[in-house]
């Protein structure tokens, strides 16, 4: 096997980046960013600290996924999960995080690197309460670098076309799936079968 371990190896098989691919990075939220920011329902939180790499799923309704109080700083409130807490472990040893935002029906998508903290500011969780619910915590990400990303691999994915989605019944079930890790003790019939109602009680 033939392994790259320079940069100058790497630049030698890609070459170097045209202008647009490095004039569309800033430090900061400009009005074109924000609206897509504004625009997304879906995003995924990648952090990083002492056990390794995490990167965390993270959807809301529309116009409430972040908040943007201004042009270097994003505000994502940490809705309810299953409790690992991989994501916010991380951030309180390590403030690294990285964003992609996807935007339904668009191959464009928006990547966001920074540092962040968690805050639990009452009135800021208030601020965040949904249905009478308010996030344990929010995570306050001071922006570093914003860009978007070409459409490519959306388009190749063909990631909004209906006619695509996979059949379910295909696939094993988180219920089968955690049956098979515990050699049967979490029932997989009764965890499917529960988990719905679960689910639209803890929303948020």
């Amino acid at each position: 096997m033939t392994t790259i371990t320079t940069v100058e190896q790497l630049e030698a098989l890609y070459g170097l980046p045209g202008e647009a691919s490095l004039a569309k990075e800033t430090d900061r939220l400009t009005p074109a960013y924000r609206a897509l920011i504004e625009a997304s329902p879906f995003a995924t939180l990648a952090t990083a600290g002492p056990e390794g790499l995490d990167c965390s799923p993270r959807g809301d309704r529309p116009g409430q996924l972040v908040r943007v109080p201004d042009d270097r700083t994003l505000l994502l409130p940490d809705r309810r999960g299953n409790n690992r807490t991989d994501s916010l472990r991380n951030i309180v040893r390590d403030p690294r995080v990285a964003l992609l935002f996807l935007l339904p029906g668009s191959g464009t998508t928006l990547r966001v690197n920074g540092r962040a903290h968690l805050s639990v500011e009452p009135d800021l969780l208030a601020s965040f309460a949904v249905d009478g619910s308010a996030p344990r915590s929010v995570i306050v990400i001071t922006i570093e670098a914003v860009y978007y990303q070409c459409a490519r691999a959306v388009v190749r994915a063909d990631l909004w076309n209906p006619a695509l989605h996979l059949d379910l019944a295909a696939l094993p079930t988180p219920g089968q799936i955690n049956a098979d890790l515990t050699a049967g003790r979490i029932d997989a019939a009764e965890y499917d079968r529960e988990w719905p109602e679960r689910a639209a009680k803890t929303m948020w």
